[in-house]
């Protein structure tokens, strides 16, 4: 008894440590973005105030409202077309039988894992040559390049967990492949689609080399590049507070995203699909 509760403490204060270390930077960040004037020089850490200056300077910044709006269009479009893709490719990876096709998964996900910044300078200056630099579709096609190939790996394995029966006895019943594909399997499969459609927005939302070596005016600049060109309320004043708030107002979206879509992450992060 004594050994199981020694090994409970233990847990729970390495859970608190680990909980207040992911946690601490996100309140610093959130305390920073509420202190104006002078109160961002003190050393407390909390505000001495609260003052909603920063919130204001970000809103009425033309800057960050068009970069808000450049990051929430491609990573939409983007997230859209990764997983419509990635999930009929995924389905014929796990149900057809081609050659090939462990080295198909294997090339997959090294892609995934191939560092962004070797090729941010080939694309650089092929994408200035092509006439797609500094534009939404340039920084679509490398975001497709790297979310299209982890969608397919990570919803094969979910395709391959749904029993090949149900969807025999879908076109016994008279519905041809494709109506079986989209009402039965696709369904079935709903967990895992969730999980490689947030997991493609979180790296397309967060991407900042790409966006800040792909473009060159506010015109595509999504907002993780557009921030480091923010400089607050004037020329003369420090940007760092309105940068927190900045980031505290992008960050929003993300939360509100896994509070609504948590039950069918965490099916997709752990259960899969259907246990055959």
């Amino acid at each position: 008894m004594r050994t199981k509760r020694r090994s409970r403490a233990l847990s729970l204060v390495g859970a608190l440590l680990v909980i207040a270390y992911a946690t601490l930077p996100v309140l610093w960040i959130v305390s920073l973005s509420f202190k104006g004037g002078d109160d961002i020089n003190n050393r407390r850490f909390w505000p001495t105030s609260l003052s909603l200056e920063n919130y204001r300077i970000v809103l009425s910044s033309d800057l960050f409202l068009t970069a808000l709006r450049n990051s929430v269009g491609i990573a939409a479009i983007a997230t859209t077309i990764s997983v419509v893709l990635a999930t009929l490719a995924a389905y014929a990876v796990a149900r057809l039988q081609f050659p090939g096709k462990k080295l198909l998964l294997g090339t997959a996900l090294a892609i995934t894992v191939f560092p962004i910044i070797a090729i941010a300078t080939p694309l650089f200056n092929l994408w200035r040559t092509v006439g797609l630099y500094d534009t939404w579709l340039g920084l679509i096609i490398p975001y497709l390049s790297f979310s299209i190939p982890l969608s397919v790996y990570v919803l094969s394995a979910f395709f391959r967990e749904i029993p090949w029966e149900m969807e025999q006895a879908a076109q016994v019943d008279g519905a041809t492949s494709w109506q079986a594909f989209r009402k039965v399997i696709v369904p079935l499969a709903a967990p895992g689609v969730f999980t490689a459609a947030i997991l493609t927005f979180f790296a397309i939302w967060n991407d900042f080399i790409f966006g800040i070596t792909l473009t060159s005016s506010e015109a595509a600049r999504p907002v993780p590049a557009a921030l480091a060109f923010f400089s607050g309320a004037s020329q003369f004043s420090q940007p760092t507070a309105p940068i927190a708030a900045a980031s505290v107002l992008v960050t929003i979206p993300v939360v509100v995203l896994v509070l609504l879509f948590q039950q069918k992450i965490v099916a997709g992060l752990t259960n899969g699909a259907v246990k055959g």
